[in-house]
């Protein structure tokens, strides 16, 4: 199929990448001439701007944007309204809050224009094993995207979990888990590095891949980090949030869900910018392992 790329940042170049060797039309932008000029390296084709993006796929047009959630998704939406037309497909794949793509979803299809929103998961890893997606929208502009769901997903890795939001909500909470998930395993990390004993961690995380209850993903991160660096002298504790764990948390306090391993994880992290330790160490290089997101380093 074809469709336009809008953004491409770690995951959005990667995602076009991905499309492209799978024999997809991509024309793809970026607020800057780096990017459009990479993604036609790999075959893309380039456009100034989103209107351009538009011009340049026939009817009924998609678009797929991987962007920052908040303002720019509506400014985004504010300036193609004027050239969408109804058949018209719309695709958020950032990180939105759920009760924004309910809202830009209603607004769109008043106008016979398709929302679908996309929560994405697989960082900068997306390109080689495929992107988890939770999709939320409507049926018919879902089936329509499968060509290009079942390129960049890996088999079984796509979803369509319910209407608009619904994909969002489920990128949400997967954050939030992931949150608790690498705080239980930077705590345990810190108390072996202060234990009377000399473990290698790095050796030891891969140990425990090895039929232990605990292997995940996360734990051969864990590996590759310790392995760059055993002691994680190089990087600060310095941990941040991008809004998907502030939000469960809040959804966890409206719906009167005690959710406590979440909320300590968030609030650990408010604490790492106040202070160095080893375990916040942990989460901020296994962010940099799955997710590409920078590290401090002293």
């Amino acid at each position: 199929m074809e469709l336009g790329f809008i953004g491409l940042g770690r995951m959005g170049l990667n995602m076009t990448i991905r499309l492209l060797k799978g024999g997809h039309r991509v024309v793809a932008t970026d607020r800057g001439p780096g990017p459009i000029a990479e993604a036609r390296a790999h075959g893309a084709e380039g456009a100034a701007d989103p209107v351009a993006v538009l011009g340049a796929l026939g009817p009924p047009r998609t678009l797929w944007a991987m962007i920052p959630a908040g303002t720019p998704v509506d400014e985004l939406i504010a300036g193609l309204a004027p050239h969408l037309k109804p058949g018209d497909l719309l695709v958020d794949g950032g990180n939105s809050n759920y009760k924004e793509s309910r809202r830009r979803h209603e607004t769109l299809r008043k106008t016979g224009v398709h929302f679908v929103d996309a929560g994405t998961s697989g960082g900068i890893w997306g390109l080689t094993v495929g992107y988890c997606l939770m999709l939320g929208g409507d049926p018919e502009p879902i089936a329509r995207l499968k060509p290009a769901l079942d390129t960049l997903a890996p088999p079984e890795g796509w979803l369509h979990v319910g209407p608009a939001g619904a994909g969002h909500y489920a990128k949400m909470i997967h954050n939030g888990i992931e949150y608790g998930m690498m705080q239980s395993y930077a705590e345990g990390f810190e108390i072996l590095s202060k234990s009377d004993y000399s473990y290698d961690l790095g050796r030891l995380s891969h140990l425990w891949n090895q039929g232990s209850v605990v292997r995940s993903w996360l734990l051969e991160l864990a590996e590759r980090a310790f392995g760059k660096d055993p002691g994680l002298d190089k990087i600060r504790g310095y941990v941040e949030d991008s809004g998907e764990g502030r939000w469960t948390v809040a959804e966890a306090i409206d719906r009167s869900v005690p959710a406590p391993v979440l909320t300590l994880a968030l609030l650990s992290r408010f604490r790492s910018r106040q202070a160095d330790s080893f375990r916040d160490k942990v989460i901020a290089a296994l962010r940099a392992e799955f997710g590409g997101h920078a590290v401090r380093e002293k």
